[in-house]
């Protein structure tokens, strides 16, 4: 199991909604995914070449 200790939230991030953001930390070995509303539940752990891939899908997807 990887510890972060490492979280960062989005610039874009900011009062009101924009609070309700996803928050990212980086290992060596894992990049971490976890809601910024509920830090204290669980969060998810990715190899680093699966999250590029997962953030390339939802580039995509979000393209008109």
């Amino acid at each position: 199991m990887t510890t972060f200790d490492n979280w960062r939230k989005s610039s874009y991030s900011g009062e009101g909604d924009g609070n309700s953001c996803v928050e990212v930390a980086i290992s060596s070995s894992r990049v971490g995914l976890r809601d910024s509303k509920t830090p204290e539940r669980a969060s998810l752990a990715f190899p680093p070449k699966a999250f590029e891939a997962f953030v390339g899908a939802i580039k995509r997807v979000r393209r008109p």
